[in-house]
């Protein structure tokens, strides 16, 4: 993994809670959208929950039952 995807994977495993955690998680879920790495249904999760430093996207995922590859990769750590 290059510089660059390793410190958008630290930064989108903001824990919920943080301030700006939800930005935090959004702007690096960008970064892998772009690179092909996410779908645009994924992206769009992250999107909403931006503004919700609380939620975390990985449970709005499960509970609507989509992305569930981008699930596994990030409880398999990559």
């Amino acid at each position: 993994m290059d510089e660059e995807n390793a410190r958008n994977w630290e930064l989108i495993n903001t824990p919920p809670g943080v301030v700006w955690s939800g930005r935090t998680r959004y702007a690096s879920a960008t970064f892998f959208y772009h690179g092909g790495q996410m779908s645009a249904e994924v992206l769009e999760v992250y999107r909403i929950c931006s503004r919700l430093d609380a939620e975390d996207p990985l449970d709005v995922l499960r509970r609507w039952e989509i992305g569930s590859e981008w699930v596994e990769r990030m409880v398999g750590g990559a």
